[in-house]
């Protein structure tokens, strides 16, 4: 086990009409004037929206909105929320929505705080010295960015998407209410559960130090989930099964499935990343294509995280050799994928990568890494090309 520190500041508010008590935790952080950061209309269509402002209306706070956050946030939406900021005199962010609209926040966060341009902390030049103070009210359970020091943005030169991580940028509140998931797509239900999911696996894969206390919580989360979701696929609309859901997403990505341990691999995160930023797939989505060829890639190297989790998590009989259990285990994910309706490869993402856009995508994942990432195995630029060709599946 090795030493760690556990930081969640965020303060949490969950349950139903969690969203009616807005206007005061603004004004308990120190908001005077907010920037109201959202996605597309669904926001609006819901009335999630008008119910926001009314409130912010009725305690006195001016607001002002910018919409237009989508899956893989966008920077030049960063650059025009951080000048709104600044014009407007903002001293508040508020992210309604999912993950998309959050991690836009936090970077406009970053931009309006720190000198310079904010995609210097995505690119790894610099280290940010501050963010603005940021609440969310979240409406897609997934990437759990309203608890988590982490945001990802897309830069649309070179399609390059990055992660940056402070705890700076970790909200000061976020608004939990598993109503407010009812009207999602079963796709995007079904992307979430995944991304979750990964989240505390990209912990457990390890080789560098582990925690009993840790590996049992983060099991039990990760069985939770996957029975959760099973339940959403036939019963969208089950309450139980939704807060479930949102509560593990948040736990998932805050660090607490993490302690005791090197940080864990990520490396299905990162490539992802630049799957994502090449052909804008859905993140959960493109996690779940990815994955089993990672697994499979790097199992040897890490068998016995492996083997407990296939007996663990997944439910695999502990009969036959560690590889054996293993290998079923990596199935048995494989085909809880396709119970919810995810994909386990590139071909059923419905993408037809070339050559050399495999070779393209390895290439900026090594930059990304500096060189090599990994825990599970480590992963060197030829490592990485090797497993989207696995992933293809030709």
């Amino acid at each position: 086990m090795f030493d760690f520190k556990y930081y969640t500041p965020t303060k949490v508010m969950f349950g139903k009409n969690a969203e009616d008590k807005v206007a005061q935790l603004i004004q308990e952080f120190g908001g005077k004037k907010v920037l109201i950061h959202y996605g597309g209309g669904s926001v609006i269509r819901s009335g999630l929206m008008q119910k926001v402002t009314d409130q912010l209306d009725k305690a006195g706070i001016p607001y002002v909105k910018l919409g237009g956050a989508v899956p893989n946030p966008r920077l030049s939406l960063v650059y025009e929320g951080i000048e709104l900021c600044k014009k407007e005199g903002i001293d508040f962010l508020l992210a309604v929505g999912g993950g998309s609209a959050i991690d836009s926040a936090k970077a406009i966060g970053y931009g309006v705080m720190n000198d310079g341009d904010v995609w210097d902390l995505y690119d790894y030049k610099k280290q940010a010295k501050a963010s603005m103070p940021l609440g969310v009210i979240l409406t897609l359970a997934a990437t759990g960015s309203e608890m988590s020091d982490s945001s990802v943005i897309t830069k649309e030169e070179g399609l390059v998407k990055r992660g940056y991580s402070s705890d700076y940028g970790r909200p000061k509140f976020a608004i939990l209410n598993p109503d407010l998931t009812m009207t999602l797509p079963d796709y995007q239900t079904a992307c979430g559960c995944t991304d979750i999911m990964m989240h505390t696996m990209e912990r457990y894969f390890t080789n560098g130090g582990n925690m009993e206390l840790t590996d049992s919580m983060a099991e039990a989360l990760l069985r939770t989930v996957k029975e959760q979701a099973k339940i959403l696929v036939k019963d969208p609309n089950n309450y139980e099964a939704r807060a479930e859901v949102m509560w593990a997403g948040s736990l998932s990505h805050n660090g607490l499935t993490g302690c005791g341990n090197d940080g864990g691999d990520w490396m299905t995160h990162k490539l992802e990343h630049e799957l994502g930023g090449l052909y804008d797939v859905a993140h959960g989505a493109g996690l779940a294509a990815i994955w089993g060829s990672w697994a499979r890639y790097v199992y040897k190297d890490c068998l016995p995280r492996f083997k407990r989790y296939a007996i663990n998590v997944m439910g695999v009989p502990a009969t036959g050799s560690d590889e054996e259990i293993a290998l079923k285990g990596i199935e048995a994910m494989e085909d809880f994928y396709r119970e919810i309706n995810m994909p386990t490869n590139l071909k059923e993402l419905g993408v037809n990568a070339t050559d050399e856009d495999l070779a393209l995508m390895a290439h900026k994942c090594a930059v990304g890494v500096n060189g090599a990432k990994g825990s599970a195995k480590l992963l060197h630029e030829e490592d990485m090309l090797a497993i989207y060709k696995m992933s293809r599946k030709d």
